[in-house]
This record gives structure tokens, C-alpha cells and sequence, in this order.
């Protein structure tokens, strides 16, 4: 398949430091004084560093690229010596990507006689590790990748007394959270995730959730979220490339768009028609409607 990917001019680039704080994804480091992309898996090809680069090293190629391959990633990583191989493992490491990180361990394990490397030391900095400051303040934190399990609810509260009529609830633990992944924003996410494998995936306009009370427990309960605005949100390209991603490469299962009752949100489903129409996979596609005052106007497949 076609991606956008960034490439650096490692001869232009000076070493500033410029492009790293805006990358969303975290996948850009200094390495021995050069800006480095230490991770294919996570770069969105958005190009958000492109500008923050006073040398001009940093470029988009779009190039035909196969599904992520982490053994490949390694061959790469090993050229570029220990400093990178360290800085790819600790971020699949931090980005809770524990099956790639463990093949290219493995590919570490099975190439150790052949490679210029201390593969036990490059293995006991990748152990222990820790997030530096300099990383938080990029904006790694907030779009780290995470799986997570929801917490069940407590169950119902109990009735609360109040000028002489009973309510139900008011306890924050009458219903619990669905959510199974972080980061959820299209911009952010990595359609190559573990969590998308295989999932049912709900992309919802920003203002859904809000608007249904019972969001969580009936439409979001056991599948994978991204959001979007297709009013305010801009670079809305790359979102039909990371839905075909989702359906060709991830592999999901179905995809349920829900949108509120207002005009601008139809591009949400002008988009996945546009990536469905590109796939080479089909996926089962099911619209749902929200009204202002909260109520479901509409369910159906398409």
C-alpha cells in the first residue's frame, strides 16, 4: 500500500531539537545529535514537525509500503546503532506495543552473533528506562498509546430522598467507563495499534458522547473508539488514509459511524465511503443518528 511517511535529511539536519516537541506521535528523537524517526509504526506521515524545521531536513515521501513489519523496522534500527536500537524498543515499550517490542527482541537474540552490538546492555537500558521530562514535554504522555480494561460499575446507587419524590442514582458509579484505549482523537491515533486488531470500531463525531447518556454502556461497551469533527477538525485527508489503514491492515471487524442530526456531520460518512471505496477488504458499516435532545433518529447499515 501507498504511505506518507517522513524522511530526514540527516546531512541538512543541525541537531536544534525544533521538530521533536510536534510529534504528535513521539515516533521523532535525538540520537547522537541528529534528529531521528525511531519508530515507522508510529509516524502518521501528518507532517506536524515539517514546519518547525529551520533547515528544511524534514520532508513527506509517499512510497509503497507493506504492513508494518517490526523485523524490518530492526534491520533499519541496527544500522543506525545502539542509542537508536534503545530509543525504538523503549518506545514500543511505552506506546504498550508488547508484541512488536518482543520481535525485535527476538530479532536482537537470533542476529546477536552477526551484529556490532552489546545486545545485553542495549537489553538492560531498554529495562529500566524511564520517561523523561523532556519526552512529557513533547506531548508523549497525552498521546501515548494505552490498552486498558474498563472498570465494572458498582452497581445501581440507591434511591435518594428530596422534596417528598424519590430519585434514582446521583452516584458517579451508576455507570462506568467503556473506553478500552488511549489516544482516541483521529489526528492521534495509530491505525497499526493491537488494540484496533480485529475490534468493532465505533468512529463518533466529538459531540456524541455528550449527548447520549447511555453512550458508554450500549454503544461503546466491548469495541475500539476514534473521534472526529468534520467542521472544526482540518487535515481530514489523512483520516480516509488511516480508515482504509484500519480496514486493510487492522482488520476491523465493523464500523459503526455515529453522528449528531446536524448537516456538517455527514462528512464523517462521506469520509469512511471514501476509505471503504479504497480498501481492498470490505467491512460491515452501520450509520447511527443523534438527536440534539439525545435520542437515536436513525440506525441502520449501509
Amino acid at each position: 500500500m501507498i504511505r506518507e511517511m517522513v524522511k530526514i535529511d540527516e546531512e541538512l539536519c543541525d541537531g536544534c531539537g525544533n521538530c521533536i516537541p510536534n510529534c504528535h506521535e513521539g515516533a521523532l528523537q535525538m540520537i547522537d545529535g541528529k534528529a531521528r524517526l525511531i519508530s515507522d509504526l508510529m509516524c502518521d506521515g501528518l507532517g506536524a514537525c515539517l514546519g518547525h524545521c529551520p533547515q528544511g531536513a524534514i520532508t513527506i515521501e509517499e512510497r509503497e509500503a507493506e504492513a508494518y513489519n517490526e523485523t524490518k523496522v530492526m534491520e533499519i534500527m541496527v544500522g543506525k546503532g545502539a542509542n537508536t536500537v534503545v530509543a525504538h524498543l523503549q518506545h514500543l515499550k511505552e506506546h504498550n506495543e508488547m508484541e512488536y517490542l518482543r520481535e525485535g527482541v527476538q530479532y536482537l537474540n537470533d542476529h546477536e552473533d552477526e551484529l556490532d552490538l552489546n545486545i545485553k546492555e542495549i537489553m538492560n537500558r531498554v529495562h529500566h528506562a524511564k520517561v523523561e521530562e523532556e519526552q512529557l514535554a513533547c506531548g508523549c504522555a497525552g498521546s501515548e498509546a494505552r490498552s486498558f480494561n474498563p472498570q465494572s460499575a458498582a452497581g445501581p446507587a440507591a434511591p435518594i430522598a428530596a422534596g417528598g419524590f424519590t430519585m434514582a442514582g446521583g452516584s458517579q458509579a451508576d455507570q462506568s467507563s467503556e473506553l478500552r484505549q488511549w489516544p482516541v482523537q483521529m489526528h492521534l491515533i495509530n491505525p497499526n495499534a493491537s488494540y484496533f486488531q480485529q475490534s468493532d470500531l465505533v468512529l463518533a463525531a466529538d459531540c456524541v458522547a455528550f449527548s447520549l447518556g447511555n453512550f458508554h454502556s450500549k454503544w461503546l461497551k466491548g469495541k475500539s473508539l476514534t473521534i472526529a469533527c468534520p467542521k472544526l477538525d482540518s487535515g481530514m485527508d489523512s483520516y480516509v488514509s488511516k480508515l482504509k489503514d484500519l480496514i486493510d491492515d487492522s482488520k476491523i471487524n465493523t464500523l459503526t459511524v455515529m453522528m449528531m442530526q446536524v448537516p456538517c456531520c455527514g462528512g464523517l460518512l462521506q469520509m469512511v465511503k471514501i476509505a471503504a471505496g479504497q480498501a481492498e477488504r470490505k467491512v460491515p458499516v452501520k450509520t447511527v443518528i443523534v438527536g440534539v435532545e439525545g435520542e437515536i433518529l436513525q440506525e441502520e447499515w449501509v
